[in-house]
């Protein structure tokens, strides 16, 4: 059994519509549509068209982590062996679903995977990384805004590695992720007290340390990357509360497990 979960917020149905779609023709078997929007407005849209997907209304907006949480915690009680995370502004293209599961068939050793995200007139969206120091953060800000740093932020975000090779990356996006059920079990779910952002960070590091976490570019998915905390205040400050608690659990400066895995992502591209 294979299932998915969506997490809403203000989303309109016609935003969300032509994913609905392409999820109700693919091998999901089951979607949890998670809306943490005050309202449920869109609901009777939801129920009317899509009356096999799982629509589930949390008004008091728990955060994105939590929220997907719920969709974990369904697909581990209904008996799910592989779950998709997917952002409500990603469209899928052909065969994405199935040939993702069917390539973790295939490598038991694999706890979650993510394939090629493209931008919407088909550029590369440069999402797996190594785990990141505070130095790193700071330099990917200033190179954004004054162009500095450019070749640590290329090894950072193994942008010198081929688009459309295999790997394993240290963190996986969260925009859009296939998930073995029993390696979550074993890992736990996401941490919930990231309200938003670098929850996806977290669990792939987490995963990371038992499970292999693996880039798959044989296929691809369009997502509509918004970098709202590069344009919203409040989204910038709510990001900067995650990298404190990511930072504070994981350490800060000093952090050899960190080192160990980025060296190990590194070496293989040598």
């Amino acid at each position: 059994m294979t299932t998915a979960s969506i997490v809403l917020y203000k989303q309109t149905y016609s935003e969300i519509e032509n994913l609905l779609i392409g999820l109700a023709g693919s091998d999901i078997d089951l979607l949890f549509i998670i809306d943490n929007s005050p309202s449920n407005a869109i609901e009777r849209k939801i129920v009317d068209r899509h009356p096999h997907f799982e629509y589930i209304h949390q008004p008091n907006n728990p955060g994105f982590g939590a929220a997907h949480n719920i969709g974990f915690e369904r697909a581990i009680a209904g008996g799910s062996k592989y779950h998709f995370v997917i952002n409500p502004d990603v469209l899928l293209k052909d065969q994405t679903i199935k040939t993702m599961v069917l390539y973790m068939e295939d490598n038991p050793a694999i706890g979650m995977a993510m394939p090629k995200i493209l931008n919407t007139d088909g550029s590369i969206q440069f999402l797996p990384k190594l785990l990141p120091s505070p130095f790193s953060i700071v330099k990917r800000m200033l190179n954004r805004r004054f162009n500095l740093f450019s070749s640590f932020v290329e090894q950072y975000e193994l942008r010198r590695v081929s688009t459309d090779i295999i790997y394993d990356t240290a963190v996986v996006s969260g925009c859009f992720t296939l998930f073995r059920i029993s390696s979550l079990k074993e890992v736990g779910l996401y941490d919930d007290r990231f309200f938003m952002y670098l929850e996806d960070w977290d669990l792939s590091r987490r995963m990371n340390e038992k499970y292999r976490t693996v880039y798959f570019p044989k296929v691809s998915i369009i997502h509509g990357y918004a970098s709202g905390s590069n344009k919203n205040f409040r989204l910038f400050k709510v990001h900067l509360r995650s990298y404190k608690r990511y930072f504070k659990k994981w350490g800060w400066f000093f952090d050899k497990k960190r080192e160990e895995v980025n060296r190990r992502t590194l070496q293989q591209f040598k």
